[in-house]
């Protein structure tokens, strides 16, 4: 499937760009950008891709987007009659605006541990939710020094909040999330060069340098989930990569993805993402294939 590079009016010399759409027309096919972006969208429902999560929203919506994870909203829900009352707010920042030298003191570092979970895609919730848009809806109204600042205050406030969820699997962000354990982001890289071989626990314990047993109940504290889950859903994020982003098949995947056969493989996947792989891509293409001869601000 084509995914399409959007442009963003970022400048060099903006900390961030915010731009209102009233009567969104939702008519962007799939696509991503390098940039950071918040999406606010207000009083519509429908079909929300983010990566390979394909999920409703409803009425309500706050996203926060990482460089390079493609993305899409649609109305499909909502009455004609209502969809001139569909509004989207997008906050977009650069990749580099956290690495600046104020802006990578510690107290940012809540942010940038954000800025590094929303390479799945983050999704807020609750009074989190309720707060969000109304700081945004300020936000649009504000300029100069004091938008700069209530810019960093909502990203604060998103970052120390426990409402809060990732949308896309494990594997389908370019590094799986950092963490504050220097022994598990160790762990991470190895599975990551490893993934396509049989991984087993002792070698992850080894460069733990910690027992089996010891590092399994570590790494269950740490991720919320045992070693082997772990590295079955990173297996299934890079299989939904590569269905949205190949024409490779099936069983090619399977194999490419560090999968034995391709029975355990569509088991495994309509374990955890419930549908096959081929109902998956299908599920894409059925939503989106009618979008790529429109005209764009893409390129």
């Amino acid at each position: 499937m084509k995914i399409y590079r959007e442009i963003t009016p970022l400048k060099k010399e903006d900390i961030y760009v915010l731009n209102v759409y009233p009567e969104a027309s939702f008519t962007y096919p799939l696509h991503n950008h390098p940039e950071y972006e918040l999406c606010l969208t207000l009083n519509s429902c429908g079909n929300r891709i983010v990566g390979d999560s394909v999920a409703k929203y409803d009425r309500l919506d706050l996203v926060l987007i990482g460089p390079y994870v493609y993305h899409r909203w649609d109305d499909a829900d909502l009455p004609a009659s209502q969809q001139k009352h569909a509004t989207v707010i997008v906050i977009q920042f650069g990749e580099d605006l956290f690495s600046s030298q104020l802006l990578s003191k510690d107290v940012f570092y809540p942010i940038r541990l954000l800025l590094s979970r929303s390479l799945r895609g983050v999704e807020f919730y609750g009074k989190t939710l309720e707060r969000g848009w109304k700081s945004i809806i300020e936000l649009s109204e504000k300029s100069g020094l004091s938008a700069t600042l209530a810019f960093l205050e909502l990203l604060n406030d998103l970052a120390h909040s426990p409402e809060q969820h990732l949308l896309a699997s494990e594997g389908f962000a370019v590094h799986p999330e950092n963490t504050h354990s220097r022994r598990i982001n160790e762990v991470y890289d190895f599975i990551l060069k490893n993934y396509t071989a049989k991984i087993q626990v002792g070698k992850a314990a080894e460069i733990a340098n910690m027992s089996e047993s010891a590092f399994s109940h570590f790494f269950k504290k740490c991720t919320n989930k045992s070693f082997t889950q772990f590295v079955v859903e990173l297996r299934i994020g890079l299989a939904c990569k590569l269905l949205v982003e190949t024409r490779d098949t099936i069983s090619q995947i399977c194999f490419q993805c560090g999968f034995n056969n391709v029975s355990n493989f569509n088991r495994l996947f309509k374990k955890y993402k419930n549908t096959t792989p081929h109902q998956f891509r299908r599920q894409i293409e059925l939503t989106y294939n009618n979008l790529e001869n429109e005209e764009r601000r893409f390129v």
